[in-house]
C-alpha cells in the first residue's frame, strides 16, 4: 500500500494534459499562440484575445507564494494534518495563481513572497503538481 494519499481528480478533454504532462518533470499551462499569453484553467479559448489557437506549453515551474494557509482540519481521508495550501503566482505570468499544496518545508518557515518550483506526486495515471521550496535559495 502507497503512502501518497489518493486524490480526487475528474480530468476532461480540456485539462487532461495538465493532470499528466508532468510525466516529463515539467509543469505544462494552456498557451494562446495568437497572443502569446498563458491562461489557467485551461479553456478551449483564449479569455485574452478570443482565439481558439490554444494548448498545452511547458513553463519553467517556477513561482512564489502569493498566499497559504495552514489547514488542521481533514477533509479528506488519507490526507495527514495538518498540511499547507497555497496560491502560487508562476514566474511566467504573475497573474496566474495555482492552488497547490506546498511540500517539503516546515510550516514555520512557509511566507508570503517565498520562492517555489513545481514537483509531482504520482497519483495512478495522473502528476499532481505541488510546489516545493526552491533549490536555487
Amino acid at each position: 500500500m502507497s503512502d501518497v494519499p489518493p486524490r480526487f481528480i475528474d480530468a476532461d478533454d480540456i485539462d487532461r494534459f495538465y493532470w499528466t504532462a508532468g510525466a516529463d518533470g515539467r509543469l505544462h499551462l494552456h498557451h494562446c499562440d495568437d497572443c502569446d499569453r498563458f491562461h489557467h484553467p485551461p479553456t478551449p479559448v483564449c479569455p485574452y484575445c478570443h482565439s481558439r489557437a490554444v494548448g498545452p506549453a511547458p513553463v519553467s515551474g517556477l513561482g512564489t507564494v502569493a498566499t497559504y494557509t495552514i489547514n488542521h482540519q481533514p477533509f479528506m481521508p488519507g490526507f495527514e494534518v495538518p498540511f499547507a495550501f497555497a496560491l502560487v503566482e508562476v514566474d511566467e505570468d504573475p497573474t496566474i495563481r495555482l492552488g497547490t499544496n506546498i511540500v517539503n518545508c516546515a510550516h514555520d518557515d512557509l511566507h508570503i513572497g517565498m520562492p517555489v518550483q513545481v514537483t509531482f506526486e504520482i497519483n495512478g495515471e495522473y502528476h499532481v503538481p505541488l510546489f516545493e521550496p526552491r533549490e536555487d535559495h
